[in-house]
């Protein structure tokens, strides 16, 4: 007698669906890390959603702030079973969203019944399949969908193949069909909401101590105010200014990072506190904690940020060498381990120890710093070496800030390995210094820039540096003005996001300390400076034209939307870039890296990928130099002098027709007021005419 089969008790308690969802993007280590997301551009979410077998499927994108209300879209098919959804959040914070996907019966029956019509079979048992289908769908329906389905329901009854076929019901299924079950991703999907700052911001730095008036050899916090009208005037709108705190006096370095006790000199302002004080006090040669505020409150009321340099090391003569010892590493003797960089010493400088037995008093005492500074009006900080500290630390601490201070932005300078600053950005850094300051060659910069944009888009936001009181590099050394002009148009249209350390930079300072070396000559960080900004060979022009464009045109504001083009000459770099928010003609950008010789070569430009007619003539406007031109087709010559702006930033107009705008998805403007917008479903509109269909698009 045959055995009675037993059900298993670790089946599922119901059937499962069918439909898988996975590969999400933006998904950080499974949902441990929030990805990146700012005020005024969409979060882009992708999945693959696919099923067994041929039946049709729907995929749907929910997303809301953390404890909000959800809103719900249908997503787009791309190739491949991937599917796109994109929503704009309008809040600060964190928000979540989720994908899910299930099998569609009525668009599946659809399909089935277009496909025998078409064929000339008979379909009156397809028609009577599809009456159950509407029926269970009207129970669902509400208001006006139900005398939308009644009329379906007639059509079906009456064989009314016409009408079925000129109907467009994508948007009933959506919200009337049956889900159950459906499938949804693993891992909880959130994105941190930063403002616009966070993503797009020019940086100046300069070190207040230092003069612009050749009648003082010295400056203050106050004497910074009288530089920020000019500032604001060449477009920066982050004011950046190294450690303002007491100097220690043991060990201080001299000119040129000289050893010994230089009592007289002011010091390096990274060997952080003196009897003055510490991480909360300001260097009495600068002025006082009202003065930073003032700083903060002046740029403010222009529209700028103050930032202020967070280094967590101290002098020797930091109170908290005295008052928490234990925060420190010891010799054997006794005495606390001064920082080195084998062969490197800095005797001035005493690392904290993030190993310390009292970690979490050193912890709390580290978000003090930032929560008092937050206090007094400072919400954006750079972090000096922030590598050098416990990744635990960061991802406890900036969140918890952020949590009380959305609008902090936080950049990490960690010029280290790629793992360590991307494990920066998944705890909580806003911004990123890059190896851009040594990416020189056509191929280096696309390939870096590529992987920028693409591969760690969603957890590192880049900020260009050309050059840093710390960084003087060969090129900007001996490539001349030239190569000056080039790294700035680099830096500031590959990234949203870029700096310069202000002064040395405007009047192109190139002379190092020695040969082999990338430290400047009779650096700032060592002593004072007079500047002459009014240099008639001043970089300021360029430098405010930049920003201008910045600013003027939308597709450089964004990471997303780089795009390299072929060139047949290696001295040539050429990109484009688009406006996500699709407001905006599409940019691109020329520039010769040679800073010694004329360079030329073709262009290729996939005019399709821009949103643009293929074999168009084009008018091209150069809003860096002034100057027009007119380009046929996708293949161009280019030819710029390392005399002249040496880069061409273009727009491009068709030949008698107003701007055009970029490609972009229908929901991506209809996402930005999702409660009035019309939901367009994913499911083929077309169905009953049997045609393809890629996804909504305009």
């Amino acid at each position: 007698m045959p055995k009675t089969s037993r059900v298993n008790d670790d089946l599922p308690r119901a059937r499962p669906s069918r439909v898988v969802v996975e590969l999400v993007r933006p998904l950080i280590d499974n949902g441990r890390f929030p990805a990146k997301a700012s005020l005024g551009e969409p979060v882009v979410v992708e999945a693959d959603v696919f099923v067994d077998g041929h039946d049709h499927i729907d995929a749907g994108l929910k997303y809301r702030p953390v404890g909000g209300t959800w809103i719900e879209m249908p997503m787009s098919p791309l190739p491949n079973d991937r599917w796109e959804g994109r929503f704009i959040p309008d809040t600060l914070g964190l928000w979540e969203f989720e994908v899910s996907g299930w099998t569609s019966g009525m668009a599946s029956w659809m399909h089935a019944l277009a496909a025998k019509a078409d064929d000339g079979q008979d379909i009156v048992d397809e028609l009577a399949v599809g009456i159950p289908l509407v029926e269970r769908l009207r129970g669902r329906a509400k208001g006006s969908d139900q005398d939308r389905l009644d009329d379906l329901l007639a059509w079906l009854r009456t064989g009314d193949l016409v009408s079925l076929r000129s109907a467009d019901l994508s948007d009933l299924i959506w919200r009337n069909e049956e889900r159950q079950p459906a499938a949804k991703q693993d891992g909880k999907a959130t994105v941190r909401v930063e403002r616009e700052r966070a993503r797009f911001s020019s940086w100046y730095e300069f070190f207040p101590r230092s003069s612009v008036d050749p009648d003082h050899t010295a400056s203050n916090l106050r004497g910074a105010l009288d530089r920020l009208d000019r500032i604001e005037a060449m477009g920066f709108d982050v004011v950046y200014l190294p450690p303002v705190h007491p100097i220690g006096v043991t060990h201080r370095k001299g000119p040129n990072n000289t050893t010994g006790d230089h009592i007289e000199g002011p010091g390096s302002p990274w060997a952080i506190g003196g009897a003055e004080g510490g991480h909360t006090s300001v260097d009495p040669q600068l002025g006082t904690v009202a003065d930073v505020e003032a700083l903060a409150e002046a740029c403010r009321q222009r529209g700028m940020d103050l930032a202020l340099d967070i280094a967590f090391q101290c002098s020797p003569d930091h109170p908290w060498v005295r008052e928490h010892p234990q925060w420190f590493k010891h010799r054997p003797d006794g005495s606390i381990q001064y920082a080195e960089n084998p062969p490197k010493k800095y005797q001035d400088i005493y690392p904290l120890d993030f190993e310390s037995e009292d970690w979490a008093g050193l912890w709390r005492g580290l978000h003090d710093v930032f929560e008092f500074w937050i206090q007094r009006n400072v919400s954006v900080f750079r972090v000096d070496n922030p590598h050098t500290k416990s990744f635990a630390f960061w991802e406890w601490v900036i969140p918890k800030l952020l949590a009380d201070h959305p609008e902090t932005i936080f950049l990490a300078e960690a010029f280290t390995r790629p793992q360590a600053m991307q494990r920066l950005a998944k705890a909580g850094f806003s911004q990123s210094y890059t190896y851009f300051t040594w990416r020189q060659t056509s191929v280096e910069l696309e390939e870096y820039f590529t992987e920028l944009s693409d591969e760690t888009l969603d957890l590192l936001r880049p900020n260009a540096w050309p050059n840093t009181p710390d960084i003087l590099t060969e090129q900007l050394q001996h490539g001349g003005r030239a190569a000056f002009v080039s790294r700035a148009v680099l830096a500031a249209t590959l990234s949203p996001s870029w700096g310069i350390y202000g002064p040395a930079y405007e009047l192109a300072e190139h002379h190092a300390v020695r040969e082999g070396s990338e430290e400047y000559l009779d650096s700032e960080k060592y002593q004072t400076r007079v500047w002459d900004l009014d240099k008639p060979e001043s970089l300021a022009p360029l430098l405010t034209r930049l920003n201008v464009l910045r600013h003027e045109l939308a597709p450089l504001q964004h990471l997303r939307t780089l795009k390299f083009c072929d060139v047949d000459n290696p001295q040539l770099l050429a990109y484009t870039k688009t406006d996500p928010m699709g407001d905006a003609a599409p940019v691109l950008i020329v520039v010769n890296l040679d800073p010694e010789h004329q360079q030329s070569g073709t262009v290729w430009l996939e005019w399709a990928d821009l949103g643009l007619p293929k074999h168009a003539l084009y008018d091209l406007e150069d809003h860096l130099g002034g100057a027009s031109f007119q380009w046929h087709g996708g293949r161009n010559f280019v030819e710029l002098s390392p005399w002249g702006l040496n880069a061409h930033i273009f727009t491009a107009t068709v030949k008698g027709c107003p701007p055009v705008r970029p490609l972009i998805r229908s929901y991506a403007a209809a996402s930005a007021n999702p409660e009035s917008a019309t939901p367009t479903s994913a499911t083929p509109k077309s169905a009953l005419t049997n045609k393809a269909e890629k996804g909504p698009h305009v």
